[in-house]
């Protein structure tokens, strides 16, 4: 434990662990609040857009957290994730052949999958990907009140979007909102959220994983045989979670590891495991478990295979990448390749 920037800082997994088991003591009433204050100019743009992230999923410690999040598990069954193992594979494969993987093959394929998954159609990808990095920049960003103003207007968009399909009823998963009496402020805020991390995290994820395998001759040699790929994906999970931090705020005070937190302190949960540590937490634990897990994991273990079974003198070119650095989200924006 140690205190930063107004933030106390929990690195210990049986800490973090525990913190994430209990919603009651440890609320997630934070864990969409916006890293960076919203500056007067912002917060009015985003008023005139009408947006809000009400508590619904990630941010829910209520009572109504636990019916939201069967609605939106139903979309994420073991039998719909595994289903969707040929079409993965059919995008890779449309992929192959660029210079730069995150580039030409993990940057959309999550967001194309992701949206098949929900039951909606006619998604203008290039569009959602450019709100979705640029809502994680605004609300995960130590960014500049200049930034903000730039990122504000993609915000406000996405959100309006959202309410637009919500009213016309415009794809599987808002009907289901809608039928089960979820308001239009609520079913935007959820889809905002889900819409975001469902893609964006396993893009990340992708990226991650092909540079951590590209260094390591042998192993890109072995992601064809079964399992190692799967294998691989835990390791990169455990140690380079594209996800390392999350936050909760204190409901009383707290001791953790011997050092007592003051009620309302704002925690930042250190998620990447050690290497000499099996244990994880990359997609949380407890009632805000992530639901796309088994999605991302699959992901990550069929793209790794396909591109390694078809690409396999595949090399990493350049120098070290320019890296994605927000609070909650590290990878590499580049994965450079040669033939």
């Amino acid at each position: 434990m140690q205190f930063c920037d107004g933030r106390w800082v929990v690195s210990d997994y049986d800490d973090v662990r525990a913190v994430l088991a209990d919603p009651v003591t440890f609320l997630p009433d934070n864990a969409l609040t916006a890293v960076t204050p919203v500056a007067p100019a912002a917060l009015r743009a985003l008023v005139r857009a009408r947006f809000s992230l009400p508590p619904t999923l990630a941010n829910n410690g209520s009572a109504s957290h636990a019916g939201l999040r069967r609605l939106v598990a139903s979309f994420f069954t073991p039998a719909r994730v595994a289903a969707a193992e040929p079409r993965i594979r059919s995008l890779v494969l449309e992929r192959l052949g660029g210079s730069d993987l995150l580039r030409d093959l993990a940057w959309d394929l999550p967001a194309i999958v992701l949206m098949e998954l929900l039951g909606l159609q006619n998604v203008d990808i290039p569009t959602l990907k450019r709100w979705s990095s640029g809502s994680l920049e605004f609300f995960w960003g130590n960014i500049s009140r200049e930034r903000q103003l730039e990122l504000v207007d993609d915000v406000g968009d996405f959100h309006q979007w959202l309410i637009k399909r919500y009213h016309a009823r415009d794809g599987e998963l808002f009907c289901a909102l809608m039928d089960a009496g979820v308001s239009a402020e609520d079913s935007a805020g959820l889809c905002y959220f889900l819409l975001i991390a469902g893609q964006e995290t396993t893009t990340q994820l992708l990226s991650t994983a092909l540079r951590r395998a590209l260094q390591d001759r042998a192993l890109w040699a072995r992601l064809v045989e079964p399992g190692v790929a799967e294998s691989f994906v835990e390791d990169v999970l455990r140690v380079a979670t594209p996800v390392v931090t999350w936050r909760r705020l204190t409901a009383r005070e707290v001791v953790l590891s011997g050092v007592r937190v003051p009620a309302g302190a704002e925690l930042v949960l250190l998620l990447s495991g050690k290497e000499s540590d099996p244990r994880h937490l990359a997609f949380g634990y407890g009632r805000h478990f992530c639901l796309g897990a088994g999605l991302a994991r699959l992901e990550a273990a069929v793209v790794l295979r396909t591109v390694a079974e078809h690409e396999p003198t595949l090399r990493l070119v350049g120098g070290e990448p320019e890296w994605l650095q927000l609070l909650s989200f590290r990878a590499p924006r580049s994965v450079t390749v040669a033939r």
